[in-house]
């Protein structure tokens, strides 16, 4: 099935390396792969990314609010790399941020952001869900929902969601397909429970699929079958 609104949720590892936060290099890949959606039937992108490339607050000894403030932050940062790169690359692109960064971005407004998409935007939302305790795959479901999306892309390094984790359980399963209550049921760790309660509730379905092999991004949108459907 091809789609014409989707969101991507990427993470911030997308654009970054082993020696940097942000790399040049990982920056243009993903704008690369990005730009191939275009060519695509999909006229409509929308994209948040997470911040685990400059901030993982939960592994810091800092109170949890405080930390989950800082990584809403570091998404806006990332966000304004990622828009940065895509403007030069001639793909026009907007960036909405849950909560006010006078002078950096506009704050998330609804309406504002759908008629960017509207008008050939790619549109990136910053800023979490604006809350703590909550993270950027239940703020990806959560923007999905309000911006009426066919469908929610999940980028990881994996080719899909296995029984296990396939790096360290040679006998992990991959599936093909799955519901939202088998995925919820066996608590798969590819997203957050809250994000897939969200999904089945809005009934967006969510594809999982390996964004770091070239033209994988095309192919899900075309309707290709990789990676993993869950509905």
């Amino acid at each position: 099935m091809a789609v014409r609104r989707v969101l991507l949720k990427l993470s911030g590892e997308s654009i970054a390396d082993e020696k940097s936060p942000i790399s040049d290099k990982s920056l243009q890949r993903t704008v690369a792969e990005i730009k191939s959606a275009y060519g695509t039937n999909v006229i409509q992108l929308a994209i948040v990314i997470g911040a685990g490339n400059i901030w993982r607050g939960a592994e810091k000894n800092i109170d949890r609010v405080t930390a989950d403030k800082m990584g809403m932050v570091a998404t806006v940062m990332n966000a304004m790399a990622l828009n940065d790169a895509l403007i030069q690359a001639g793909i026009k692109s907007r960036i909405f941020s849950a909560y006010g960064v006078c002078g950096f971005t506009e704050n998330f407004n609804r309406e504002k952001a759908v008629r960017s998409l509207e008008s050939g935007y790619t549109v990136i939302f910053a800023g979490g869900t604006g809350n703590p305790f909550f993270t950027t795959d239940t703020t990806a479901a959560l923007r999905a929902a309000e911006i009426n999306a066919d469908m929610l892309l999940k980028a990881t390094q994996v080719d899909g969601i296995y029984s296990a984790d396939p790096k360290k359980d040679n006998a992990a399963v991959k599936f093909e397909t799955l519901t939202f209550s088998e995925a919820i049921e066996k608590r798969l760790k590819v997203m957050d429970a809250e994000a897939f309660s969200l999904c089945m509730q809005t009934k967006i379905p969510v594809s999982v699929f390996d964004f770091y092999k070239d033209g994988n991004l095309r192919k899900v949108l075309n309707g290709e079958k990789i990676g993993t459907v869950v509905s």
